[in-house]
């Protein structure tokens, strides 16, 4: 019992050293995801959610002809990669990919500067709301209706599924404005005090 205790202790304690994890990993997602986007199959893959954004689609100079120019990843087609070109898809990625890594370093950047953790806590929890809006605007979020029982809600396709994984990003945004806004106010407690 007395082991049960020690360990439950130490458990308990683990908050600490949870929030480091959780900012890092918050960062790791950020930067890598932002990085892939400036390869073409990454941009080619988030078409279709850009496209039936209705606060996104404007970066595109034809998201209403995606699906027919739609690849799949690591699939080359010059012509579909052409159109990509025309509609803007890799300046658009590759603005977003720029975005993203910035965010994942004010994440990290709260190691050194709790206001610029504060501004990357709140872009990391912001970045997730857009995202998770994916579920209600893009149709391939869900499974088609190809012929088997189990399609629409609640079937997330592969896009869908990817996209579900920001509610982890959401809930650690929060976490991350709660430390941080904690680490200000201790800061100006002592700089007052």
């Amino acid at each position: 019992m007395n082991t049960l205790n020690t360990l439950l202790h130490k458990a308990s304690r683990l908050d600490k050293l949870g929030i480091h994890l959780i900012r890092v990993g918050v960062a790791i997602i950020f930067i890598w995801i932002g990085a892939l986007k400036f390869v073409p199959y990454e941009a080619d893959s988030i078409t279709p959610f850009v496209a039936n954004s209705p606060v996104m689609s404007f970066f595109y100079n034809h998201p209403h002809e995606y699906k027919e120019h739609l690849t799949h990843e690591g699939q080359l087609d010059p012509a579909k990669r052409e159109w990509q070109v025309s509609n803007n898809t890799y300046a658009f990625s590759d603005g977003l990919g720029s975005v993203e890594i910035l965010i994942g370093l004010l994440v990290l950047s709260y190691a050194f500067s709790k206001r610029l953790g504060m501004v990357g806590s709140v872009l990391a929890f912001l970045t997730p709301i857009v995202t998770l809006s994916f579920l209600i605007t893009t149709p391939e979020a869900w499974v088609s209706s190809l012929g088997d029982a189990n399609f629409g809600f609640p079937f997330l396709s592969g896009g869908g599924r990817l996209v579900l994984k920001d509610v982890l990003m959401l809930a650690g945004g929060v976490v991350m404005i709660a430390d941080s806004a904690r680490q200000l106010l201790n800061a100006r407690s002592a700089a007052h005090g």
